[in-house]
């Protein structure tokens, strides 16, 4: 904090925009105040507790001036997140929290400071069978471009959106709707995006989509290869023929190994289409948002006429797609021509288990972020020891106390799915940049090691008292950040 010559402002000195905050009012990020001429933090600090019940209450919490005795206080059950902690910025000063703690006789340390990240970004993964764009399209909210279609996955579309060249490279409006956007989806917000050439979705973590208006209710089964494995014993002597509809791979029962296998007779259907082995076919659409992920409406226009010489009047024709959302059934006429009929009970049923075979549609959120030196700097004077102590498993890495995994290679370039963390754990910079929090558990023993700041820790018990703190329940499905093993971090890099 600076004092400034502008009557009772006080200058924020939390991040690189500095602004000069007037008594009773909040900087540009509303994450500092002048409180009577004291820069104050106004979200209370989060500490997460096993022991409590779901829900929080507001308990006092900060001391700073008691210092570390060198006694380690056993608290298990407690942990400091980065949550409301406040930041390194000017990025020589160390972590604001080095807490000091005990598990089952292992002395160990948390450091915790939430990061200014310019170099940030999501990854959005779409439960959805439906096309929402073609790869590398841009992906725009408020008009703005934010990121860009990625691969499709099994059953999912992908997208990554932000990253320092939308935050920082194109217009100020680009980079204020990516910081908003990013913020808004990590703080599991719904959130208007729209694809050129493309599809509207609506998305939010841990909600299914709205494509075009439409919310998902489920991703596909499989393929429509896999589909025809699956389930055909279930059609076998109940219907002659079975095509899957699918934008990747449509699958045919009669050619499929499945139906060879089964003893399914030759039925002289033709495809359009690539053939690309027995039973398997690609592209025999343009990719859409009706049946299978493509763009047809009328099942029948994918077909050829039936051989003549194979074919048979009254041949029966199942054609599905691989969540059961859409179905058709049809008889063979003395011309060969399909007739559509209603669908008979015994085929009710495997539609039904097709359906009932499908995930629910979700939306996930995995925030990306890199560790800059200046944060490292927090955590010890080299900083380049801490990312080899992360990647020796020697420190395990937390986000808001949520596992995070790290990917291999330089750095500490980590992803957390943003719904294992507590509510609001994120904040922003004008910058602009995300804030998240961020922490580094390690024993005593390997953090003097590497040159951390050992006359900055502090007990458990001395941040009990002064100003504000939050107590949340863990989520029951993370692991417990300071659960006991070979070392933080051992194990599963993906809960490092």
């Amino acid at each position: 904090m600076e004092i400034t010559d502008k009557p009772n402002a006080i200058r924020c000195d939390a991040c690189p925009v500095l602004c000069y905050i007037n008594p009773g009012r909040t900087g540009a990020c509303d994450r500092y105040a002048n409180d009577n001429g004291q820069l104050v933090r106004i979200d209370p600090h989060v500490v997460l507790n096993r022991a409590v019940s779901r829900g929080d209450s507001v308990v006092p919490f900060l001391d700073r001036d008691r210092e570390w005795d060198g006694r380690i206080v056993t608290g298990p059950e407690n942990f400091v997140t980065a949550i409301g902690a406040g930041t390194t910025y000017p990025d020589y000063k160390p972590a604001p929290f080095i807490i000091s703690s005990a598990v089952q006789g292992v002395d160990m340390v948390t450091v915790v400071t939430e990061g200014i990240f310019s170099y940030c970004g999501v990854k959005v993964k779409i439960d959805t069978d439906r096309h929402l764009g073609p790869e590398t399209n841009l992906v725009r909210a408020q008009g703005e471009p934010v990121g860009h279609v990625t691969t499709s996955e099994y059953g999912s579309q992908m997208l990554s959106l932000g990253g320092v060249r939308h935050l920082t490279g194109g217009s100020r409006k680009e980079g204020t709707v990516t910081c908003e956007t990013l913020l808004n989806l990590c703080d599991r917000k719904p959130v208007e995006l729209n694809i050129d050439d493309g599809a509207k979705v609506i998305v939010q973590a841990g909600k299914p989509p709205v494509v075009d208006g439409t919310q998902e209710e489920r991703m596909r089964v499989g393929c429509g290869s896999a589909t025809i494995g699956m389930f055909a014993k279930q059609w076998f002597g109940k219907v002659d023929e079975v095509v899957v509809v699918d934008d990747h791979i449509t699958g045919v029962l009669s050619e499929h190994q499945a139906g060879k296998l089964l003893g399914i007779r030759e039925t002289g259907m033709k495809m359009k289409g690539h053939r690309s082995t027995p039973g398997r076919y690609f592209r025999v659409a343009e990719p859409g948002t009706a049946w299978g992920g493509t763009n047809i409406d009328d099942p029948l226009s994918i077909l050829l006429n039936f051989n003549p010489k194979i074919a048979w009047p009254k041949l029966r024709l199942l054609m599905v797609s691989t969540t059961g959302e859409h179905h058709a059934y049809f008889e063979l006429d003395e011309t060969l021509r399909p007739v559509e009929k209603e669908l008979p009970a015994v085929l009710s049923e495997s539609v039904a288990r097709i359906k009932e075979n499908c995930e629910p549609a979700l939306c996930t959120v995995l925030f990306m972020g890199g560790a800059g030196g200046s944060l490292r700097a927090g955590v010890t004077e080299n900083p380049v020891r801490l990312t080899h102590s992360v990647r020796d498993a020697l420190t395990r890495v937390t986000c808001g106390g949520a596992p995070v995994y790290v990917w291999p290679g330089g750095g500490i370039t980590f992803m957390v799915d943003v719904s294992r963390m507590p509510e609001h754990a994120f904040g922003y910079v004008p910058t602009p940049a995300l804030v998240a929090p961020i922490e580094f558990t390690l024993k005593v023993k390997d953090y003097a090691d590497l040159g951390g700041y050992m006359d900055q820790v502090r007990s458990l018990d001395s941040i009990m008292d002064g100003k504000r703190r939050r107590r949340l329940s863990a989520n029951p499905d993370n692991p417990w950040p300071l659960a006991p093993g070979k070392s933080p971090g051992s194990g599963p890099r993906s809960d490092q």
